[in-house]
């Protein structure tokens, strides 16, 4: 049986999880899902396989406002991902 999800305090977000992508032995997308006060966000970092970038992009963050949406979302990335040949841990 699982209850409500804890809430964060004092304003701190609290991580949920954190998905990594990887391809041809290279971490390519790092995707931090966190909840706050005002909903859920989910934060990325994108290291492009054909560059040489030491900072990675960081497209978003994407905000949401019930944790089905941001659910979905990471569920449609990751399947994304995966059809593109990475492997998500």
């Amino acid at each position: 049986m699982s209850g409500p999800a804890p809430q964060p305090v004092d304003g701190e977000a609290q991580e949920l999880a954190l998905r990594l992508a990887r391809k041809e032995g290279r971490e390519i997308v790092r995707m931090r899902y966190v909840e706050e006060q005002s909903g859920f966000l989910v934060e990325c970092e994108v290291y492009p396989l054909g560059g040489l970038r030491v900072e990675p992009l960081r497209p978003g963050p994407y905000r949401f406002g019930s944790r089905d949406e941001a659910d979905t979302f990471i569920r449609e990335t990751i399947t994304i991902l995966e059809y593109l040949g990475c492997d998500v841990i």
